[in-house]
């Protein structure tokens, strides 16, 4: 998945572009949902439609597109129509604005599942968070964090940011961010001292958008429930999607949707919400950075 850092394939879909792959995962949840209220195991409608039971399941968790031959198949022997999951097919077809970008990906890109979200929840170690990254400490950045595996070039990986940003001030798809930031990632001379003193001011200027809220960490703080793991939890605007999370390690990122651990990821950013500083008084501290510089 990891064509740089995971934080740059974070962006919106652009109006009319679909998410492929999550397509794909909401489709076939809501197919299995299906044959599960028709009271039929998985072995049983796979025989029913002359499936294997393996590629029944790669449909089911979204690994295979279902095509709207199958779904009429589907509905015929569920006993339950639905046309909305023809209209999803059609969709998952489709590829989203990224793929110029990252090409073709047998995992989830994260890019999918921040485009359809309404909310991001960020808690950022040891850099600032994509959103809200100037260019010049995008570039820097990913100059540091090449390595021999890395396929996008740095231009595309600096667009691709700008068109993620974008969200954060349109007016009829807004993403809600809110960001808590470890006192270290001010500190952290990326791409050097100017290049700091434009991020940290730009901070300051993203803080003020009515859709971003920043909270910063205090270092004299001492220890807190996620000093090992930067992660994101992404809400969506559709009442069947649960919350997602991801946390970014070295060379790739994991997609995590099982409710119970995403809701412990919940509290923990809750409990990181209540030992920052609150919205108003992190701008201090981002401030004395920049005086400092």
């Amino acid at each position: 998945m990891k064509q740089w850092d995971n934080a740059a394939q974070r962006g919106p879909a652009l109006s009319g572009q679909s998410n492929t792959n999550r397509h794909k995962r909401r489709l076939g949840r809501k197919l299995r949902e299906m044959r599960e209220r028709a009271g039929m195991t998985l072995a049983q409608a796979a025989a029913d439609l002359d499936k294997t039971r393996s590629s029944l399941h790669r449909i089911e968790v979204g690994l295979t597109r279902a095509d709207v031959h199958l779904i009429r198949s589907m509905m015929d022997i569920y006993d339950e129509r639905d046309d909305s999951l023809i209209d999803l097919s059609r969709e998952a077809k489709k590829r989203g604005w990224w793929y110029r970008y990252f090409g073709p990906s047998t995992e989830p890109f994260y890019v999918e599942d921040e485009a359809a979200a309404s909310h991001a929840a960020f808690f950022e170690l040891v850099t600032i968070p994509g959103l809200l990254q100037t260019e010049e400490y995008v570039r820097a950045h990913f100059a540091a964090s090449q390595t021999a595996s890395t396929k996008t070039p740095v231009d595309d990986v600096v667009t691709v940011r700008k068109i993620r940003q974008e969200r954060l001030t349109d007016k009829e798809n807004p993403l809600q961010l809110h960001a808590v930031i470890d006192e270290s990632a001010l500190r952290r001379m990326v791409g050097g001292r100017e290049v700091m003193r434009e991020q940290l001011r730009r901070l300051v200027t993203m803080a003020s958008l009515p859709t971003v809220t920043l909270q910063v960490l205090p270092a004299h703080l001492g220890a807190h429930a996620s000093m090992d793991s930067a992660f994101t939890i992404l809400s969506f605007p559709e009442p069947d999607e649960v919350d997602v999370q991801y946390v970014d390690y070295l060379g790739g990122s994991a997609r995590i949707d099982e409710p119970d651990r995403v809701n412990k990821a919940r509290v923990v950013f809750e409990q990181l919400c209540a030992m920052a500083l609150t919205p108003e008084e992190s701008i201090r501290p981002v401030e004395e950075v920049i005086a400092e510089l």
